[in-house]
């Protein structure tokens, strides 16, 4: 029986490596082609470009492990049955609980795969490449736009400066930010230069002005400057405001929050959903191999039962997981919703063992008594 157990669990580790690695490279694609202006208009190296897609690698593993699994064990108990291999081994006298040993050793590895990526991995990844986007936006500044050109960095931002001095610097440096629709910024500076440090990238603009205008206000405040210093990280929108969000947050971060910090206590919630998602997504890969297994464990020996099995199966794990989705989202709102973030998947793994290896309840069968002939004199 171990041969046949070691069969199982190579054909079914094929098959998992097979569907997370073309699942992985097929999203690793789409999200590629929206970083490609790196190439071009931003005008990065090669080098740059794969390390800023890589680093959302992680993050698409740990989504895509548990549906690689539920999809591997599928493939593998499908064609266990369509080759009658199940109905042999059931014949034989091997028992689903001894089936279900390479299932659930595979399972195991992908939640614990899951778990690093969720706990670790992730978070180190998108912490990274917060950084590295920092850097990216600082030499575009430098390197990219032209003098004499007025260019939009982000929507609503545009940046122009006349020439470079001699040492690299930039001179007569205009700059206007219409992002805030209430608010618009413009920056006079007679030269400016970038500065990095450790945590963030700066343009340092000397001997200038900065006018803000309230959309509803005729009347500009105009404050004049010797030194100014603008976060280049603001040039990206959203991608690169500071400080960090939830998920580019290490999990030891999220589990000593210091709730009394703004950034914290603006969006507390997300910090609270962000640490349990962590918890939780390995759990769904054990759920959904569960689900696998329960449809197709059983030898069928029609195509028609195999098939309903598998679209049952299928509905399954797409509603468990828009459920885990909405669960989060709750938990966001409340901290009663923690509760059913772990509900989720904690009830359909419970639900799918007592399916496989709860008490079976038969019907009582119903006797038709033979009926009486009357005997006539």
């Amino acid at each position: 029986m171990k041969l046949v157990q070691a069969y199982v669990f190579r054909t079914t580790l094929w098959a998992f490596l097979s569907a997370l690695g073309v699942l992985t490279f097929m999203i690793w694609i789409t999200q590629a082609l929206r970083e490609f202006d790196l190439l071009t208009t931003k005008g990065q190296s090669l080098l740059t470009f794969l390390a800023v897609t890589g680093l959302g690698v992680p993050s698409l593993v740990m989504i895509i492990a548990p549906i690689a699994l539920f999809i591997a064990i599928l493939y593998s108990l499908n064609k266990l049955n369509s080759d009658s291999e199940l109905i042999v081994m059931s014949a034989s006298g091997l028992s689903p609980a001894r089936l279900m040993r390479p299932f659930a050793t595979l399972t195991l590895l992908a939640a614990l795969t899951v778990a690093a990526m969720s706990l670790f991995v992730m978070p180190w990844s998108f912490h990274a490449l917060r950084d590295l986007i920092t850097e990216v936006r600082s030499d575009f500044l430098t390197r990219v736009v032209r003098a004499g050109t007025f260019t939009t960095l982000d929507q609503g931002f545009v940046f122009h400066y006349r020439e470079r001095g001699p040492s690299g610097e930039l001179l007569g440096v205009f700059m206007q930010d219409r992002r805030d629709p209430d608010k618009v910024t413009s920056y006079l500076a007679e030269r400016g230069q970038t500065v990095n440090t450790d945590d963030a990238s700066f343009l340092v603009l000397e001997k200038g002005s900065v006018q803000r205008q309230q959309a509803n206000s005729r009347d500009a405040a105009l404050v004049a400057f010797d030194r100014y210093a603008v976060d280049l990280a603001q040039f990206g929108g959203d991608a690169g405001n500071i400080p960090y969000k939830p998920r580019e947050r290490s999990t030891a971060e999220l589990l000593h929050l210091d709730r009394n910090a703004p950034d914290v206590k603006a969006q507390y919630g997300k910090f609270r959903a962000e640490l349990h998602d962590r918890f939780v997504n390995p759990l769904y890969a054990v759920a959904f191999g569960l689900v696998a297994f329960a449809a197709l464990g059983q030898a069928r020996t029609t195509r028609q039962g195999r098939s309903s099995a598998i679209m049952t199966a299928i509905m399954v794990v797409m509603a468990v997981r828009i459920c885990g989705f909405a669960a989060s989202n709750v938990a966001a709102r409340t901290p009663a919703g923690v509760g059913f973030v772990y509900a989720v998947p904690l009830l359909t793994i419970l639900g799918t063992l007592f399916m496989l290896f709860g008490p079976r309840i038969s019907l009582p069968r119903l006797t038709v008594m033979p009926s009486v002939r009357q005997k006539h004199a």
